[in-house]
């Protein structure tokens, strides 16, 4: 797989990094516009700004995207824990 699949050109903002967090949860589309009060379209408009700045052709190498992600939101959770 290309490494450009994997690795984003330009920084993800807070809201795709949302939708890609939500795919990584296995939501649909659809369901990702309900859970954040948008529409499909938006999702839709996410998903493909997410493919422009990762290179990712499918949903597979978008979910390779997610992982880092993932992985930063686990290590944010684990510091906070620490500190209580």
């Amino acid at each position: 797989m290309d490494n450009a699949a994997t690795t984003p050109a330009a920084p993800l903002s807070r809201r795709e990094r949302q939708v890609l967090a939500h795919m990584a949860d296995g939501l649909t589309y659809d369901e990702i516009a309900q859970h954040m009060t948008l529409s499909r379209h938006t999702v839709d408009t996410y998903i493909r700004r997410i493919r422009a700045k990762t290179g990712a052709r499918n949903r597979m190498q978008l979910l390779m995207c997610a992982l880092p992600l993932m992985a930063d939101s686990l290590d944010t959770a684990s510091e906070l824990a620490l500190k209580d």
